[in-house]
């Protein structure tokens, strides 16, 4: 899936986004596009788990 994230602009916010996914989902695959304030994600866990799991750090995200 891949997900605007506007929230997004520097290294901790980066970092913060990848480990919301991946304690969501340690197999997931999670590819940052700071400039662009996008990811894309690989992973089993479902789209509103992803979503609420951002959000609950502060970086609400929608589909891209």
């Amino acid at each position: 899936m891949k997900l605007n994230v506007p929230d997004m602009t520097c290294g901790h916010c980066k970092a913060a986004v990848e480990k919301a996914i991946i304690d969501l989902d340690s197999a997931a695959d999670v590819r940052v596009d700071l400039p662009g304030r996008t990811v894309e994600v690989t992973t089993t866990a479902a789209e509103s788990a992803v979503l609420n799991a951002l959000l609950a750090e502060g970086y609400p995200a929608t589909l891209a």
